[in-house]
């Protein structure tokens, strides 16, 4: 009987304390359905594609938000690639750098009925190279990917943030 009162009241008080989760507050600002564009740098046309999938991806998986035509969506995100550059963070004995980190800049915009936020975000992504090798395609698009799901979830969590604070309006 012991036991089955402090189960009890275990239940109880783990679900009456009112936690919600991030992804709570950032589902109710963006909405079940959401309109995605990023917008194509002519310098590098397949970053846009790679950035594309990933903001995709990162809805779907992190909110289970669904990727829809702008005049069906709830809200819209654009993404504007702005800037990438490889850091050389370490080098061997001989002086070859032997691990790089890639930083993306992305410009968000996110809009909701007359809600606009804009939010230039860098997102960061290290990585190991061979000694005397120079950054190929794959690394750099891995780098470019990884950097840009890292400054997504960056900017998811900004939103998660906003909504919490709007939620305590």
């Amino acid at each position: 009987m012991k036991k089955l009162f402090t189960l009890v009241v275990s239940i109880l008080l783990l679900t009456s304390c009112g936690y919600k989760p991030s992804s709570h507050y950032t589902k109710q600002i963006i909405g079940e359905k959401v309109y995605t564009e990023v917008e194509v740098s002519l310098s590098d046309p397949e970053n846009a594609v790679l950035i594309k999938d990933a903001l995709n991806k990162a809805l779907y998986t992190r909110l289970k938000s669904k990727a829809t035509r702008k005049k069906h969506a709830d809200s819209s995100i654009y993404v504007a690639y702005d800037n990438i550059h490889f850091v050389p963070l370490q080098y061997n004995k001989n002086g070859y750098v032997v691990y790089y980190q890639a930083n993306i800049t992305l410009g968000f915009t996110f809009i909701k009925g007359k809600v606009k936020e804009k939010r230039q975000i860098v997102g960061r992504y290290e990585f190991p190279i061979r000694p005397s090798a120079i950054i190929s395609n794959d690394l750099r698009f891995k780098a470019i990917e990884n950097g840009s799901i890292k400054a997504l979830d960056q900017f998811i969590t900004y939103l998660s943030a906003k909504g919490l604070l709007l939620n305590e309006k």
